[in-house]
């Protein structure tokens, strides 16, 4: 896979582009209805940014979200990460792409209930070719990361919820990704371990530079993204910066959208 190097010129410096879709459509098929999940988004997201996709239930964002991760395929439109087309890959290169530089963190954690905390961390350095004994330092240097090291042998029946979450954040960085994908990362959570968890995923993407795509409802995200976008019915109704946005109680002030 041949890789350059794209970059955009925003209000701070050139930034280079490490993913971008053109024109991305999504139908779905079911007996005689055709429902449009996406209906031509385009976006550009930077390397290094913590970017927070938003909408109702129904909008998209998911299907997007799926687009990005290589787990679901457009109908129309392409995905490029790294200036490579998806689409052009085959299955064992986009296999490939998925385990070498997408992390994945979802709401319900998806941990295998029989492994440890350790063995659900390294699974995906298996699948990598990472020999045994690298893949146990580089799992209990992940776990000291998220504060679980000494919960190395644990099994999630035996970790509350924000234990699992940072087990799975552990997980997702265990091939040294360069882009993490989140989807409702604390939509099970209290709100002190969500705001804990909102630290961890600031502090990866500043000390680590990883690139954060974060699919939520959860508005305290936005205060520590660098950008965020609406979408609604399947298009991008709104991108906006941070610094352009107010976030309010109950709400984001001076938007309309949501």
């Amino acid at each position: 896979m041949s890789e350059t190097t794209a970059t955009t010129s925003t209000a701070g410096g050139t930034k280079p582009v490490i993913i971008r879709t053109i024109g991305l459509q999504k139908h779905y098929q079911m007996g005689q209805v055709t429902t449009q999940a996406l209906r031509g988004v385009s976006v550009e997201i930077y390397r290094g940014e913590f970017i927070c996709i938003m909408g109702p239930s129904g909008s998209g964002k998911s299907t997007f979200f799926n687009m990005v991760g290589g787990l679901d395929s457009p109908t129309h439109g392409r995905v490029f990460i790294d200036e490579v087309d998806v689409a052009q890959l085959s299955a064992v290169e986009l296999a490939f792409l998925r385990c070498r530089k997408i992390g994945y963190i979802f709401q319900q954690y998806n941990l295998v209930q029989y492994m440890t905390a350790l063995e659900n961390v390294t699974v995906p350095m298996a699948f990598a070719g990472v020999e045994s004994d690298e893949a146990r330092e580089r799992g209990l240097a992940l776990l000291d990361l998220v504060g679980l090291k000494e919960r190395w042998f644990h099994k999630p029946i035996e970790m509350s919820g924000g234990q699992q979450q940072r087990v799975a954040i552990a997980r997702s960085m265990a091939n040294n990704p360069q882009v993490l994908l989140c989807d409702e990362p604390t939509g099970n959570l209290d709100l002190k371990t969500g705001a804990e968890i909102h630290a961890l995923l600031k502090r990866l993407n500043t000390e680590r530079n990883v690139t954060i795509i974060c699919a939520t409802h959860d508005h305290r995200l936005l205060n520590i993204c660098d950008r965020m976008m609406w979408i609604r019915d399947g298009q991008v109704q709104r991108l906006a910066r941070r610094d352009e946005v107010t976030v309010e109680t109950g709400g984001i002030g001076g938007d309309e959208h949501e």
